[in-house]
């Protein structure tokens, strides 16, 4: 019952902080201090340094998809994918006019469109009505340039999809892959980020994992090695994806 009152916050601070100081003294913790069983994760490497991947698919990629699917009618009309067109092809369906694929630098033969997004003047405006945008926010130092590209892109009424990393290790770093990953937001910062450079915008922000999940995809655990219910119980506090759906305002 103490551990609840503390864990829950629902107390008033100075009981809070009392209650604290009771479980320490009296070593009232549950489980009890120096019983914790750490086995296999009592390590200072990863279980697998390849985000699981080598033992199946990743647990990011679980809540990348869930939150696609639940916004898989928002897929439709010209869309725009970065890198391949796997998304729009695979959940827009025949609801999809025009599939457009976004790259930085010439070469990938699926690319229709080479550009950075920081500075894409070359992209005419108002022209998507759907873009999606996982995992590549994190990687573009100069986030408000990319934002303000998106923003401008996209139609009026148009829905950008985006996911981008919470707890997660780093994927890439410059000088050993082609571009680096600068940034980790939390919900809160992925509101304010859209809310200063989408004005008017109908934006739902959404996180997803626990602790459980966080743990197992920082050892490196794959996808298949937890069960649904522990994939899908969301704590707040850790947020392993966060997703944004956000309606690009009808007029300015």
């Amino acid at each position: 019952l103490l551990q609840g009152v503390v864990d829950s916050g629902g107390a008033p601070a100075r009981l809070r902080a009392w209650l604290v100081s009771q479980q320490r003294k009296h070593r009232l913790q549950w489980p009890r201090r120096g019983t914790v069983s750490f086995g296999d994760l009592r390590r200072v490497t990863p279980i697998s340094a390849k985000f699981g991947l080598d033992r199946g698919r990743a647990i990011d990629r679980y809540y990348i998809e869930r939150f696609l699917q639940e916004n898989a009618l928002d897929i439709r009309g010209r869309c725009l994918e970065l890198g391949d067109a796997y998304y729009i092809t695979t959940l827009g369906g025949d609801r999809v006019t025009q599939a457009d694929v976004l790259h930085v630098v010439a070469g990938n033969p699926e690319a229709t469109i080479v550009a950075d997004l920081t500075n894409a003047p070359h992209i005419p405006s108002d022209i998507f009505d759907c873009i999606i945008f996982t995992q590549s926010l994190q990687m573009i130092y100069d986030m408000p340039a990319a934002l303000k590209t998106l923003h401008r892109i996209l139609k009026p009424g148009g829905v950008l999809l985006m996911t981008t990393s919470g707890i997660s290790k780093v994927g890439r770093r410059l000088g050993r892959d082609d571009w680096g990953e600068y940034w980790r937001l939390t919900a809160q910062g992925v509101e304010a980020l859209f809310a200063d450079h989408f004005p008017g915008a109908d934006a739902k922000v959404v996180p997803y994992g626990n602790v459980l999940a966080a743990t197992a995809y920082l050892q490196g655990l794959a996808l298949e090695e937890l069960e649904p219910a522990e994939l899908d119980y969301v704590d707040p506090d850790f947020e392993v994806i966060v997703g944004a759906r956000v309606m690009k305002a009808l007029t300015p």
